[in-house]
């Protein structure tokens, strides 16, 4: 069976199709492939098969949402049997002895959980390595694949599973989405109702990698428990902002991002859309404040763990953060202000498009192996669009939009505000249809 969407094979699975062929096929693209993309920590093969095969006396088999559908999952969730890494030496190595609402909620819609995807350490970081391998850019092996949903990113890239978990705490779905040529949708605060969004002060959440916005709606409405998401519709007349002024610095977008803008900003105007130029009111409080989360989560979370076996990286990362926590610079005055600021932007405009990277991604290599400063700077440079609303808690998204003169691709970032998914996914899936 050829790599195919997530829709096709459930449909397919439902129909009367063995629930086992499509996790061979993937174990096989995966062995096949995984050595050069390096999207999987665990691979979990004979698990995968098994699982398979008990799909086929399911007695609700062909009203299955993701019937016989091969996933990967981030390192962070727990998964039954597995350990829950975080990317990193220093966390627990107990298995799970149950699987998290996540893989609890794929199980039941009928996905095969095949592998644990490759995170960066306690996923501080928008490039994902570690000393097992290097999650690389399929479209570009010598480019990143973006972080830290980096190795979900690879393995849907080059196709070794069609959709793949991620989690967004700083863009963690949406820059690896814009790195790899995929749709990735990061959802408002609480619509995927879980334990992740104690992380990083209530910014994290789960969302979903796919190749296609129908296959990233399947897939979200499965991890929120909400089946009207599954089916995205044309959304009608929007006021659409456009915007290409990169917060807190103001540094330059690259033309070919700006002109992916500005294509996808044309196309909608076509259609009937009203277009204006407006950028939110971002302010220096904002961004500074996203930043002193940054540091000051990972801190939060590494109380736990043996710091001595901890990346140098993150170990400065940590120290950083402790000295922020201990100073009191996380303010929730600031999280308010700005959402005020960002829900005045939204009684004016549906939906906002940005750039989702504010840089070219950098060169895949072991950063891990490098210095905090040598890993935040290339961070800080590529994330400045896609922060900010994980801070607000508003939904996100980024759908592929071109690529650059070498080929690599170029994402675009649709934003909107709280329970604007639909919206958003809907508007995804036009896009994608008219697209040339």
């Amino acid at each position: 069976m050829p790599v195919t969407t997530a829709t096709d094979i459930a449909s397919r699975v439902r129909a009367g199709l063995d629930p086992v062929r499509p996790t061979e096929d993937a174990l096989n693209r995966i062995d096949a492939d995984d050595a050069v993309v390096g999207a999987f920590r665990r691979v979990r093969a004979a698990e995968a098969l098994a699982e398979a095969k008990a799909l086929r006396d399911r007695p609700d088999l062909d009203r299955l949402p993701l019937a016989g559908v091969p996933v990967a999952v981030k390192d962070v969730v727990p998964v039954a049997g597995e350990t829950v890494e975080w990317g990193s030496r220093a966390t627990n190595r107990t298995p799970a002895p149950a699987d998290g609402a996540i893989a609890a909620r794929l199980r039941a819609a009928g996905a095969v959980i095949v592998g644990i995807t490759r995170v960066p350490e306690l996923c501080v970081w928008p490039m994902t390595d570690d000393p097992g391998g290097i999650a690389r850019n399929p479209r570009q092996p010598s480019y990143v694949a973006g972080g830290s949903s980096g190795g979900s990113a690879a393995a849907v890239a080059a196709g070794l599973v069609p959709v793949a978990h991620g989690t967004d705490g700083l863009g963690s779905v949406r820059l690896p989405a814009a790195m790899c040529g995929l749709v990735g949708i990061k959802p408002g605060r609480g619509v995927v109702g879980t334990e992740a969004e104690s992380h990083w002060f209530d910014m994290s959440t789960h969302g979903a990698l796919a190749t296609t916005a129908a296959d990233a709606a399947l897939l979200l409405g499965v991890l929120a428990e909400r089946p009207e998401l599954t089916r995205p519709r044309e959304p009608e007349r929007l006021r659409v902002a456009v915007s290409s002024r990169v917060p807190l610095t103001h540094a330059p977008v690259p033309a070919p991002m700006r002109a992916a803008v500005d294509r996808v900003a044309t196309l909608l105007a076509r259609s009937g859309h009203r277009i204006v130029h407006a950028t939110p009111d971002y302010r220096t409080a904002a961004p500074l404040g996203l930043l002193t989360r940054w540091f000051a989560g990972p801190a939060e979370q590494a109380e736990s763990l043996d710091a001595s076996l901890l990346q140098r990286r993150t170990r400065t990362q940590v120290r950083i953060g402790n000295a922020v926590r201990r100073a009191g610079l996380v303010r929730e005055r600031t999280q308010h202000e700005w959402t005020r600021r960002a829900t005045d932007f939204f009684t004016e405009h549906d939906v906002l498009v940005t750039p989702t990277l504010a840089a070219k991604p950098p060169k895949a290599g072991r950063w891990h192996e490098r210095s905090c400063l040598a890993n935040a700077v290339p961070s800080v440079r590529l994330a400045g669009f896609a922060g900010l609303w994980n801070l607000a808690g508003f939904p996100a998204m980024s759908v592929p939009a071109g690529t650059f003169p070498d080929g690599l691709p170029i994402g675009v970032q649709l934003v909107a505000a709280p329970g604007g998914e639909e919206t958003l996914l809907g508007l995804a899936a036009w896009l994608e249809a008219h697209r040339s």
